[in-house]
């Protein structure tokens, strides 16, 4: 099974898009995630979770992030938590799919393909103290391309991460066409980089004109010194979408979705590794979330772009 051609090819249609989950899975309080299996014969119970964070360019430092994390959520579910390095969001929708992911952080736009395909059942996302969340696509270039707004992307060679990903493709696309009558291929030349890390590393290293990106993973960085702040400039600016949402797969026993919920909740974040590295971008704590309304933008965006959630 391979779902990463699956999900390119039906991205590529231009028919309307309806959500719906796959024939798997059941929806009968219609809250737009699978059902947890009624029959206890149908739910897991793993002795080791494994938990995956959404791809990005160096796995090896999220490792030491998520690390406290991790050792809290092992203790609050009384077993092991093993962290599984993903390469593409394709891969990691399939592991979860296929039944060796049970936990997962999914970037924004292939959270509705998780939850139709794989069985996905968001539950949080990070945030402010305040209980703000949410990032913005922005359309970055490097100074001194010749690129001072969207319209002067005609020719030139535009970055796009994923066809999976919302502000690396599927946002910036529809905006596009929308408000600039801009397409690919026809009216800019487009590349995958693979994940929003390579794209901004790219800008900055002129491998591309310009590129999509979500603006946290940019400011996180910035912060690092990975890049600096005056390679890049900005030349559109999105309006605020959700971002990676956290949840778990549709048939781990109830009690068991429950504790792994409570550890997300009470996990304190004072001093941790994920406080250093997610207040980057103003994430302090996780808040509850739910697909079918913190969601609503994405699918909608979706409808835009014609996006038929095939699973076969």
């Amino acid at each position: 099974m391979v779902l990463s051609l699956c999900f390119v090819a039906a991205l590529c249609m231009p028919a309307a898009a309806e959500f719906r989950l796959d024939s798997r899975y059941q929806d009968k309080d219609g809250d737009l995630i699978a059902d947890i299996p009624a029959d206890p014969s149908k739910q897991i119970d793993p002795s080791t979770l494994i938990f995956a964070y959404t791809p990005v360019e160096d796995p090896a430092v999220y490792v030491d992030v998520w690390k406290g994390f991790l050792d809290h959520l092992s203790e609050v579910t009384g077993r092991p938590v093993q962290f599984f390095p993903v390469q593409s969001n394709a891969a990691q929708i399939e592991a979860m799919r296929a039944g060796r992911l049970h936990i997962a952080g999914v970037n924004t736009g292939s959270n509705p393909l998780a939850v139709a395909c794989a069985g996905l059942r968001p539950f949080t996302m990070m945030a402010s103290d305040d209980g703000s969340f949410g990032y913005e696509m922005e359309i970055v270039t490097y100074p001194g391309s010749g690129i001072e707004k969207p319209e002067d992307l005609k020719g030139r060679v535009l970055a796009f991460t994923a066809e999976t990903s919302n502000s690396g493709f599927k946002a910036p696309s529809a905006l596009l066409k929308s408000e600039f009558g801009l397409e690919p291929d026809k009216d800019f030349t487009p590349r995958f980089s693979g994940a929003h890390d390579n794209s901004i590393l790219g800008v900055a290293n002129k491998d591309y004109d310009a590129a999509a990106i979500a603006n946290t993973i940019k400011a996180r960085m910035i912060d690092r010194g990975v890049v600096k702040a005056d390679q890049l400039k900005t030349i559109y600016t999105s309006q605020t979408f959700p971002t990676t949402g956290f949840g778990v797969a549709y048939n781990l026993k109830p009690e068991l979705q429950e504790k792994i919920k409570q550890a997300f909740f009470s996990f304190d974040w004072k001093g941790s590794k994920l406080l250093e590295e997610f207040s980057k971008s103003g994430d302090t704590t996780f808040v509850p979330i739910t697909f079918k309304d913190d969601w609503a933008v994405i699918r909608k965006i979706d409808e835009a772009n014609g996006v038929e959630y095939s699973c076969n």
